[in-house]
């Protein structure tokens, strides 16, 4: 029965250290994107000319 405790202790002490580092990580800015909002826009008209080439294809198929 000890050894679930000290496995016990252990898996939170861990836990706790991977919670620190990611917390560390994110207030450090690693996680941080500044490219993509950048050339986002120069993508987002051919999502939506696919979008509607897609549901021009579809409507006339069901017609």
């Amino acid at each position: 029965m000890s050894v679930i405790y000290v496995l016990l202790s252990i898996s939170v002490c861990v836990a706790i250290f991977f919670f620190v580092a990611f917390i560390f990580t994110v207030k450090s800015g690693q996680y941080d994107d500044s490219y993509t909002p950048s050339v986002r826009m120069l993508f987002e008209d051919e999502l939506v000319k696919e979008n509607t080439k897609n549901n021009n294809q579809n409507k006339s198929q069901t017609e």
